[in-house]
């Protein structure tokens, strides 16, 4: 793993941990055995019906997680950005029920269940960590769940756009609130459960609105405050830590 502080996996931990890690402890998470693996865009990492015997941490790019029906329609569950562990519940789960793809180009970092569990059994803390995340996941989910379901259009796509800078921001990849955003609109679409074409009028809307920019795929928010307001976006089900707090 890269021996750097400021990787994405340790920002991630420093984010939502409720300690600072001690130096034995990131120096375990530093050497955790990890094979790195590249992706291209739109492959499937994981699949649902898989029986895998190792995690992985997203280091570079967007992924996400997805369920499709027998027919062929893709739901998306959640986006990943970098420092997330998407399968981690693959360590208690013999069988996973979803799917987790690449939006972008990724960095994947494998971990073999038998490596982490040593990682947990040596530095118990970190147990807390990584539950915590997986439970985040579970808030995030039931956040999503109140997005498609009651939310219109253009207040679910802003609270996507709110979600994703405010999570890329924790890591440090969203610097004044820009940010790549490499999905395209049947993407969106099978997050929002919306149509392509309703994504592209939406967009329109808020680009119209002064809310945001969105250009080659990178995305600007030029009023933040505005922006939560139509999202109703309250980052509390994040459960980010701040750092700078006194």
């Amino acid at each position: 793993m890269p021996q750097s502080s400021r990787h994405p996996f340790l920002r991630k931990i420093d984010s939502i941990a409720l300690f600072r890690p001690t130096d034995e402890e990131r120096a375990g998470l530093l050497t955790l055995p990890m094979q790195m693996v590249d992706f291209d865009a739109y492959q499937d990492i994981v699949r649902e019906g898989d029986r895998p015997r190792r995690s992985f941490a997203l280091l570079e790019g967007i992924a996400c997680t997805y369920k499709s029906t027998r027919a062929g329609k893709r739901q998306v569950m959640s986006y990943h950005v970098p420092g997330d562990v998407p399968d981690f519940q693959s360590i208690y789960l013999e069988v996973l029920d979803v799917s987790i793809a690449t939006v972008s180009p990724c960095r994947i970092g494998f971990v073999q269940h038998d490596a982490a569990r040593a990682l947990l059994r040596a530095h118990p803390r970190l147990n807390e960590v990584f539950w915590r995340a997986t439970l985040i996941d579970a808030a995030m989910v039931r956040e999503w769940m109140l997005n498609t379901g009651r939310r219109d259009a253009y207040a679910r796509m802003a609270h996507l756009f709110c979600e994703l800078v405010t999570r890329l921001g924790a890591v440090g990849l969203a610097p004044d609130r820009t940010c790549e955003l490499p999905m395209t609109q049947p993407e969106l679409a099978d997050a929002l459960g919306i149509t392509p074409v309703h994504v592209n009028r939406t967009i329109r809307d808020l680009k119209a609105a002064g809310l945001i920019t969105l250009r080659s795929r990178r995305l600007t928010v030029h009023d933040w405050d505005g922006l939560m307001s139509v999202a109703e976006f309250d980052p509390t089900y994040l459960h980010l830590r701040d750092r700078d707090a006194p």
